[in-house]
């Protein structure tokens, strides 16, 4: 792999990469100009996404899919396993998402006009940069939201070697693909994800989770992790790991859903993947059946420091008691004057098969807005209850009540029946991001299906990887008319 040194003095130095490469093209007509985003669907792929009861309103677009070919760049391929994201406003009122490939081990930028229709996709992001490591989920640092930027981070999962945190500025030059910078101050991991939380949580200060999606089949070992360091410094900090305080609380499983436990997060003197790992058993940090994404709490002051993750969990006998088999969804708050302390709450409990997370197979991805949690589910394969036996599902989850509700499902059998891939290799929704504000229409969220099983040669970009390891296809969707 290839490291952009310069890149990296400059987040070493001042924490801040400031793009000079965004086309500023102000030479537009007053048509052009008055033009704005008109949500309408982009892409030849139907939409098997079926909605649930209380949520037959929903208007879903589909926007880009791996059979697509885009106007300014037709020989772009939106390729396998799209996963993380973040969307960024241009200055002439343009758009340009940031979205992981994981399976091609790459991040593409794909241009959408003033409309919000996709016009140009480019690899920014190549597997020679990440040496073949999946990217999964993604994040957005805005100065906006967090006081600097911007900056995407993605998670170095599982492939190859560059278990960590990636750090690319949106701006880049897609010739310079193979060039990555890392952050080693953030841990090597089999990073899911890292996210800063917003400029609000604590003055002067910026605070990054990187969630650990580590299987065991013995011992669950995913951990949750927080960089903690000055605001815009992701070089110079602190790493911390989570522990439960509480007497008998040894294990995932030891906490009961509803219950708040008391943490503190304990520093770390390793950062790289197997010396962290023996560390975390050494100071009794916590283990979770495989952490996958992570979020926190939209709003001013206190919300920013509410962080949700989610665990996917792992079935296997040796776990039993200790760690999730069906997934959990968790809750850590903060406390207001010192961040090393807080509370745990798991909040979503898929193993209590007569609770409101009964039907919990495998949630994955997570995005938290002001008063809801919307959780994405990729199933493990294991639906051995009724309640369970179906395909991979959105949820929302009311923070102020409880009440959660499923809002759609994935449609494999009509998927199967137009010739969609096959009903019994379980697809994945992922990379869920709330774009309302960005786009000016509100309840608008972006998100995308890893269509597992509808495969075809063409499905992967040259630029992005050399050597296909898969062909599976992608879907896009823009979603409007969830609560926010």
């Amino acid at each position: 792999m290839k490291t952009n040194f310069k890149a990296l003095l400059l987040l070493t130095l001042s924490g801040v990469i400031v793009s000079c490469n965004q086309d500023d093209d102000t030479t537009t007509t007053t048509n052009e100009t008055e033009l704005k985003p008109v949500l309408a669907n982009h892409t030849v792929t139907p939409a098997f996404l079926a909605k649930k009861p209380g949520f037959e309103n929903l208007e879903i677009y589909g926007i880009l899919s791996s059979e697509d070919q885009l106007v300014d760049s037709p020989e772009f391929v939106y390729g396998s396993m799209a996963d993380g994201m973040g969307l960024l406003k241009n200055s002439d009122g343009t758009f340009s998402l940031i979205n992981n490939i994981e399976a091609d081990y790459s991040i593409a930028r794909i241009s959408f006009d003033k409309t919000f229709k996709p016009v140009k996709g480019e690899y920014i992001l190549n597997a020679a940069a990440t040496a073949r490591t999946a990217q999964c989920s993604g994040s957005l640092i805005t100065p906006e939201e967090h006081g600097f930027g911007p900056l995407f981070l993605s998670g170095g999962e599982w492939g190859g070697a560059s278990k960590g945190v990636f750090a690319t500025d949106p701006f880049k030059s897609a010739e310079n693909a193979e060039l990555a910078t890392m952050l080693p101050a953030l841990g090597q991991w089999s990073t899911e994800n890292a996210v800063v939380l917003g400029k609000d949580a604590y003055p002067n200060k910026t605070i990054a989770f990187i969630g650990d999606d580590t299987s065991d089949n013995a011992i669950p070992s995913g951990q949750l992790a927080m960089y903690l360091g000055n605001r815009g410094d992701l070089a110079g900090g602190s790493l911390y790991g989570l522990k439960v305080t509480q007497a008998g609380v040894n294990y995932e499983m030891d906490m009961q859903e509803g219950v708040s436990y008391p943490v503190e997060f304990v520093e770390y003197t390793e950062r790289t993947l197997d010396e962290l790992e023996q560390e975390s058993r050494d100071k009794g940090i916590m283990g979770f059946s495989r952490v996958e994404d992570i979020d926190y709490r939209k709003g001013s002051g206190s919300a920013n420091r509410e962080v949700y993750f989610a665990v996917t969990g792992r079935k296997k006998t040796a776990l039993t008691g200790l760690g999730s088999f069906y997934g959990r969804i968790y809750k850590v708050v903060l406390d207001a004057n010192n961040p090393l302390q807080a509370t745990i709450t798991c909040v979503l409990d898929g193993d209590n098969l007569t609770g409101v997370a009964k039907a919990f197979h495998s949630p994955d991805n997570i995005v938290v807005t002001k008063d809801y949690a919307y959780i994405m589910e990729d199933p493990n394969g294991y639906p051995d209850t009724a309640d369970k036996t179906h395909f991979a599902a959105l949820y929302q989850y009311n923070i102020n009540t409880g009440a959660l509700k499923v809002v759609l499902e994935c449609d494999q059998n009509a998927a199967q029946n137009a010739g969609y891939g096959s009903a019994t290799d379980m697809w994945e929704l992922t990379g869920m991001i709330d774009v309302s504000d960005i786009i000016g229409i509100e309840g608008s969220f972006l998100i995308c299906t890893q269509n597992h099983g509808w495969e075809n040669a063409s499905f992967t970009d040259a630029q992005a990887t050399t050597t296909t390891d898969s062909n599976e296809g992608s879907v896009l969707y823009l979603i409007k008319g969830l609560e926010r």
